[in-house]
């Protein structure tokens, strides 16, 4: 058996080729840009590829090439079942409320009209938000009916530049605060006047609008993420003055902050999309019961490596540190030996 990795820097794979070799896992590195890559991976029974939703290039074929791979018989990370909704708001309200999943209210239309009838009468504030996007970026918070009606009017006539980088400000409060470097701090200040590659790939988010309901009272969210049948979480605390916790950046790791419903309900929520590897961003209502906002295969991987320990599915606690991107690895070698 074969595994073909797709390498790029602060990605997964990093840590995938670490595995491979510690572990004597046969492997060969491929470049998913090329155009022969069916060719390549012929030989191997495995293509992983931790493609990235900011990237103008992988954003242009990366889930086609995978479920293509797929198709063929082989075995892929992330799946179609992991990825299909991957940076996409909308797939992910269709899939959530389809599977009758606990999540936050969500609303999409597709013409100015019912949009401006549904403004008319719904409860601000409401949560604007692009469909792609991650870190809290494309998200804000409308107020008042006036705010909703002026983003509704702008999402039907010129559209939103979809951004995928943090907004100049909040970098610049990062840079003051000394939690980010004077490169991040620039480019994001060129953004302001140079058009992202993304963004010109991208092009404008148009012709429709999405909101969520405000839920009140979270100075937080909690991130867990499911991986085969092991669970970890953190706690990501919201910015000073927003509503916003999604990279803030102020993580906490200690167990006790982890309601183990919560961590109950990822492992089945997990089971029933039957992906491979599933992040979630939960926030509670007023009866404090879980609601999902959001679910990711990919993630900042770096955040994680202060977890404590991890779950496994029968929700016993395993303290210490651990390797999921390992975790992912061993998955595709339980996908084989189970064909």
């Amino acid at each position: 058996m074969k595994i073909a990795i797709h390498h790029t820097l602060n990605s997964f794979s990093e840590r995938w080729i670490i595995y491979c070799e510690n572990n004597n896992i046969d492997y060969k590195l491929v470049n998913c840009y090329e155009n022969d890559i069916i060719f390549k991976i012929q030989d191997c029974d495995v293509l992983m590829w931790h493609f990235h939703h900011a990237s103008p290039k992988d954003i242009l074929f990366a889930k086609q090439l995978l479920y293509s791979v797929e198709a063929s018989g082989k075995k892929v990370f992330p799946n179609f079942k992991s990825a299909w909704y991957f940076d996409d708001k909308i797939g992910q309200k269709y899939l959530l409320e389809s599977l009758k999943i606990p999540t936050i209210p969500s609303y999409v239309f597709y013409d100015r009209k019912s949009a401006e009838r549904w403004a008319e009468e719904v409860k601000h504030p409401i949560v604007f938000k692009l469909r792609g996007g991650a870190g809290s970026v494309n998200v804000k918070l409308s107020k008042t009916k006036k705010q909703t009606l002026k983003l509704i009017y702008k999402s039907f006539s010129k559209g939103f530049k979809h951004s995928s980088l943090v907004p100049f400000k909040e970098v610049y409060s990062r840079y003051k605060n000394n939690k980010t470097n004077f490169k991040s701090f620039f480019k994001s200040l060129l953004r302001n006047f140079i058009p992202t590659e993304f963004s010109k790939v991208n092009g404008k988010e148009i012709g429709y609008v999405y909101f969520q309901d405000f839920i009140p009272n979270n100075d937080s969210d909690i991130r867990v993420i499911v991986i085969d049948d092991k669970a970890f979480a953190i706690k990501r605390m919201v910015r000073v003055n927003d509503f916003r916790a999604s990279g803030s950046g102020n993580i906490l790791y200690d167990k006790e902050l982890f309601d183990i419903e919560t961590i109950k309900l990822s492992f089945e929520i997990s089971k029933k999309i039957d992906a491979q590897c599933l992040a979630f961003d939960f926030v509670y209502d007023l009866n404090k019961n879980p609601l999902v906002v959001e679910i990711s295969y990919g993630f900042a991987f770096s955040a994680y490596d202060n977890c404590k320990g991890y779950w496994t599915e029968d929700l016993k606690w395993h303290e210490g540190k651990f390797d999921f991107c390992g975790w992912m690895v061993e998955l595709m070698l339980k996908s084989i030996n189970n064909k």
